[in-house]
């Protein structure tokens, strides 16, 4: 019966949000509303929501990318007019990847793009009405606020922890926290959340109990657990609601309910209640790598705590001597870091197909240092706002979350620093979350079974073949695996994003190369031929176009018949026939992003691993005109 409520709950879900997609990328002019503007200052980029009109026949949200500072009067509510590149949101640039046009289907995107000149203001936004209206406008303000107090990426860091605004960190800077393992620091979650809570707990607590008629009197726990409820819902507000936000006060809601009725405060019960909360308003959470992160950490440390190891770390013996109670707090810390970078790394592996090595040492330092002294600093510093001596106590905020990124510099500086592994299979992914999970919930013996389970996992990842071939979604992109670990893209202007997406998929090693640039390999204007070795060592003969110019048939089809997997971003005629695979346009049109392996010969699809979904657009076929003709294929000797 769970098991049918969950799949209804998805299919309810995604029908709730059914909105229509753009089909294929077009150039029009439109006028909509400007919902939502997100300043993305360490790209500098400004990203908007508008809702076009409904004669413009566009889907009820679009997504516009604007390079650049924000342009002033451009705020949610203002009417705009603008000439735009749109195109369906993008799906995985490989089988397995992050799928953008999924989470779009969700937050009811419909299209995305760029301005093609100027966005011109028709009517400007009107004054902020509404609860959410001020609210977002109070955390615009704050942010800017808290970035011109506190200058450079400290800054940018501290506005993201107070209001969840990560636009303004520079790429170099997110880069190396990940790699240090310690990004999660910057992303409000469970960790900020319990801070604000635990420390609203025990200020009203110790407050209350100045007074001894209240302290006598009164329910001073309870009122304290109120008080923190409230604002810990103040805090997640303000922090904008993201879902990871609401995951963790969730959460904390059911542990502060715990606490009311005299339950134990944390337990595997309460945190299976606020999944199955979570994951019945929004199931869409369960693939995404956040909600898995955020419950692997917590479920793991949970566990740990339940075990004999655990509660000799949590209870004192009597007449315990400091250093011997020092010892234990210093094993549990380090306990309680190792547990969750082992519940976290697969996961990270997974999805962003690297782990930082040295997280748990890193973490050690840095999870104290931004509970006790980073988020009180910045809970003291607006309190001093108020009151107009902030001056005082910016400078401390500043200094005190730059020594986390010169330790997260340090740690990802270190060799070996950070793992790559290529593309997990998903059926290791599966087996260390289950064998992680059995280890979690037992309390036998049995429990070590799950050991072995989560280990078979990680030999199955860690055998993993990366492909031989990645091919675009349509077409205008390839990349060839070399026998040295590094990537050759059939475009040497092939852009970041997928040279990013598919090196790490494959965990390339070393700078990327040019097919024309390569043994084996030798291209035209128009034209390219490639000559790949398989692992058995047969030699696989690669055909791929470059440009829209007619080929005459009498010249390009016997170079067809010779290639065994002809690549291109248009149709290709029925005649052109490669010994093994076509991937035209057509086919990619089906088929998405494929990932080819030589040895033994295989293909994986994006389409394949997304299945039959709303979000999947079907793109019409198109039709080419006749162009003057071109030699068909490069001389390779």
């Amino acid at each position: 019966m769970l098991a049918l409520a969950g799949m209804g709950a998805a299919e309810w879900r995604s029908a709730r949000v059914a909105h229509p997609i753009l089909v294929e990328r077009q150039v029009l002019e439109f006028a909509g509303v400007v919902k939502t503007t997100e300043i993305r200052a360490g790209r500098g980029q400004v990203r908007l929501i508008i809702a076009p009109d409904a004669a413009s026949g566009l889907p009820p949200r679009v997504r516009i990318t604007l390079r650049g500072a924000l342009p002033p009067g451009l705020a949610p509510g203002a009417g705009v007019r603008l000439r735009a590149m749109l195109s369906p949101p993008a799906a995985a640039a490989i089988p397995g990847g992050y799928d953008f046009a999924r989470r779009a289907w969700f937050d009811v995107i419909g299209a995305t793009g760029f301005p093609m000149g100027t966005v011109h203001i028709v009517s400007p936004a009107p004054r902020p009405s509404g609860v959410l209206a001020w609210l977002t406008a109070a955390r615009a303000a704050l942010s800017a606020r808290i970035i011109a107090a506190v200058p450079g990426e400290a800054g940018a860091m501290a506005a993201a922890l107070v209001t969840g605004d990560q636009g303004a960190i520079p790429l170099e800077t997110n880069q190396v926290m990940r790699d240090s393992g310690l990004a999660h620091l910057i992303s409000i979650s469970g960790l900020h959340i319990a801070v604000v809570v635990g420390g609203a707990i025990f200020l009203t607590r110790r407050l209350l109990a100045l007074s001894p008629f209240i302290a006598l009197r009164c329910p001073v726990k309870t009122i304290a657990v109120a008080v923190a409820a409230l604002v810990g819902i103040a805090y997640t507000l303000l922090a904008g609601g993201e879902v990871p936000v609401v995951r963790s006060i969730l959460a904390t809601l059911i542990v502060l309910f715990g606490m009311v009725i005299g339950r134990e405060a944390l337990s595997l019960r309460l945190l299976a209640a606020a999944a199955m909360i979570i994951l019945a308003v929004r199931p869409e959470a369960l693939l995404g790598p956040s909600f898995q992160l955020s419950f692997a950490a917590v479920i793991a440390i949970v566990a740990l705590y339940e075990s004999p190891l655990g509660r000799w770390f949590s209870m004192p013996s009597e007449n315990e001597r400091w250093l011997r109670r020092f010892g234990r707090h210093a094993a549990a810390l380090l306990a309680t870091g190792l547990v969750a970078e082992l519940a976290l790394s697969s996961i990270g592996l997974f999805h962003f197909n690297r782990a930082g090595l040295y997280g748990v040492i890193a973490n050690v330092i840095a999870i104290p240092w931004t509970s006790f002294v980073i988020i009180p600093l910045l809970m003291l510093a607006l309190l001093a706002e108020l009151l107009g001596i902030a001056a005082l106590v910016w400078p401390l905020v500043g200094w005190s979350i730059a020594q986390v990124i010169a330790l997260a510099g340090a740690t990802a500086a270190l060799p070996g620093a950070v793992i790559g592994m290529p593309a997990m299979p998903v059926a290791a992914f599966a087996l260390v979350i289950a064998g992680g999970l059995w280890l979690a919930l037992w309390r036998t013996r049995l429990r070590w079974w799950g050991a072995g389970v989560a280990g078979l996992g990680l030999v199955i990842a860690h055998l993993s073949v990366p492909p031989d071939l990645i091919i675009s979604s349509d077409g205008r992109n390839a990349a060839v695996r070399l026998a040295d670990g590094r990537l050759a893209f059939l475009r040497p202007r092939t852009g970041d994003f997928l040279r990013g997406m598919w090196g790490e998929a494959v965990a390339a090693e070393g700078d990327a190369a040019s097919f024309a640039d390569m043994p084996g390999m030798a291209c035209s204007p128009d034209t390219c031929i490639s000559l790949v070795r398989a692992a058995d060592g047969r030699q696989w003969r690669l055909l791929a176009t470059l440009s829209r110019d007619y080929v005459d048939r009498e010249k390009f089809e016997p170079a067809c018949a010779a290639a065994d997997i002809v690549i291109s971003d248009r149709r290709m005629p029925k005649w052109c026939k490669p010994r093994w695979r076509m991937f035209d346009r057509t086919v990619l049109g089906t088929t998405g992003a494929v990932a080819v392996w030589l040895y033994p010969a295989r293909v994986d699809t994006v389409h394949d691993r997304i299945g039959d979904h709303p979000w999947r657009p079907h793109p019409a076929p198109r039709r080419y005109t006749k162009r003057p003709s071109v030699d068909a294929q490069p001389d390779l000797q």
